[in-house]
This record gives C-alpha cells, structure tokens and sequence, in this order.
C-alpha cells in the first residue's frame, strides 16, 4: 500500500525548489527518485499538482503519495574493492572515490555494500537491516578512505558504541582553498541543518556539537594540505569547520567554489587513519592507508 506524506512549509523554507525540500524532508530518499514521483504525479501542493522547480511557500501543505515498497532485494555485486584488513569480527575496506556507500531509492547497484554482499556471503552484521548489512559508519561519495564493515551483531554493537563515545580516532587529510596561517587550529562549533538551503550542513545555534582539529601538513601557493582529526563525527563536518575558517575543501561544489582548476570529481578529502580497540581481542589497533592517485596527482601539480 503507498504512503502518504503530508508537510507544511514554514518561513525558513520559503523559496526552496519543490524537489529539494521534500529531499530535504524524507532523508535518505534521493532527489532524483523524488523527481521521479513529482513526475508520475503523485505530489500536490495545496491539492494542486506541481512540478520539481516550483518553490515552496510559507505555509504551502505538501502531499507525497510514496509507492509501496518493491520486495527488495540488494544484489551482491563482483566489484574490486580494497581490504585492508579483515578477521571473522570485521573488514576494514579503503573505498574509492565515487562510490556510493550503501543502496537507496533509485540507486540499488554499484555501491559498497553490493560488492561487501560478494565478498562476505552471509557474514555480515544485520543490525542496520536489508540496505545496509554490517554497515557501522559511512563517508560521502565523493570522499575516500577508509570504512569498518562488522561481520556480526556483536562487532557491530561494540564498534557503534565506540563511535557514540567518541572514542574511535578518525583522521582525515584534505587539500584547502587558501594559504592557512595557524599551525593547529581546533574548531569547536554546533553543526545542524543550514536553515536557507535543507540540503546543506552549517554552524547554527542550536545544531549538534561538533569538534575539530586541524593540522598543517604542507603549505603551497593559494592552496595548503591539511590534516583534521574528528572528536565527532556530524554530517560534512570537516568540510563545514573547513569554510568556517574560509578555507574550504578543494573540489568542494557544495560549501566551496563551484569550479577549479584541477577539475576532481568532488572534495579532495580522504579518511586515512582509523583506530579502535577490536570487539574480540579488546586491543587498541590502528590502520593506516596511502593517499589515493587522485589526491597524491593534485599535490604532485602544487608542488
């Protein structure tokens, strides 16, 4: 049976385009799977049937009727991926740039979990069910680097926790726009939904708190590599603390500027050094992984 959704707009909403405020409403649903609906007609705004470029009013009453759910089933997929590691509790996997981590509407092959499904058979956690099997933590598409995959609920539990106390460390290295001063600079601001455009991340008042250290790896004209060590983990952190200092994320098309002239595929940010202790062994271990060609091509160019 489809689903029926219904949203009023309020006053910081006003002027977002149709499709962009119901993405911004329904999660983990796509924009492009929401066009689709808006497409088959099955959004009204004030009983009316709009298209995905309309913009949303105060006090605009919006109605999504949401097929059904299909059975589901996500297909385990032959894609290389490089482990980094792996034992019976968990696999430590360097994910390329480009790939999505886990399936959603519109979007069920090609992903991280499509290729872990080929690897590991039955062997994965299935706390965070159907769509992402043995997922604990994600990166966005367009970053790379490092992810931890449990095999079992028990890893699973044990590594979440870990992630919940802060306690796992995250290292992320970046390149930034801009030549930053300041050795080591810790920025320590509350990230929540950016209340002029539901899509992106910003510092507002009462967001979530979010804590960030920055460190100079290598400065070079106009540009400098940094590195950022995560005491939380919020959505786009890096790359939002990252303009908050007005040196955003090379590549960034979000938060940074829209064209550049090394022409990446998305933010230069890799995740390369996560560590925790083992939900067996119950030891501190700690993986590392080399810059990928993309990153280690632009700082080659700098230099």
């Amino acid at each position: 049976m489809d689903e029926i959704r219904e949203f009023l707009v309020i006053d910081e909403e006003e002027g977002d385009r149709l499709d962009i405020y119901l993405s911004s409403q329904l999660g983990d649903m796509s924009r492009s799977y929401i066009q689709k609906i808006i497409k088959e007609k099955k959004v009204k705004v004030n009983n009316k049937e709009q298209k995905g470029k309309y913009l949303v009013k105060e006090d605009d009453k919006v109605v999504i009727e949401i097929p059904a759910p299909k059975l589901l089933e996500v297909t385990p997929q032959d894609i290389p991926i490089d482990i980094v590691y792996e034992d019976s509790d968990l696999l430590i996997v360097n994910k390329q740039q480009d790939m999505v981590v886990h399936p959603a509407p519109g979007n069920y092959e090609n992903t991280l979990v499509n290729a872990i499904l080929y690897h590991c058979k039955d062997n994965l956690s299935s706390i965070n069910g159907i769509i992402r099997p043995g997922i604990v933590h994600r990166i966005d598409k367009d970053t790379s680097g490092l992810l931890m995959i449990a095999k079992n609920n028990n890893a699973h539990n044990s590594l979440a926790e870990q992630l919940k106390d802060h306690s796992i460390t995250r290292e992320y290295e970046f390149i930034c726009h801009g030549v930053v001063k300041e050795d080591k600079i810790t920025v320590d601001r509350p990230i929540g939904r950016n209340p002029k455009d539901r899509l992106k991340m910003a510092i507002v008042k009462d967001g979530r708190n979010a804590v960030t250290h920055f460190e100079v790896v290598k400065r070079y004209e106009n540009f400098t590599h940094m590195r950022a060590r995560l005491e939380t983990g919020r959505t786009h952190q890096i790359r939002v603390h990252a303009l908050s200092i007005n040196h955003p994320l090379l590549g960034d098309n979000v938060y940074g500027p829209k064209n550049n002239k090394f022409k990446t595929n998305g933010q230069t940010l890799h995740a390369k050094k996560l560590g925790f202790i083992h939900p067996s062994s119950k030891e501190y271990v700690e993986f590392d992984s080399q810059l990928p060609t993309y990153f280690q091509d632009i700082i080659n160019k700098l230099k």
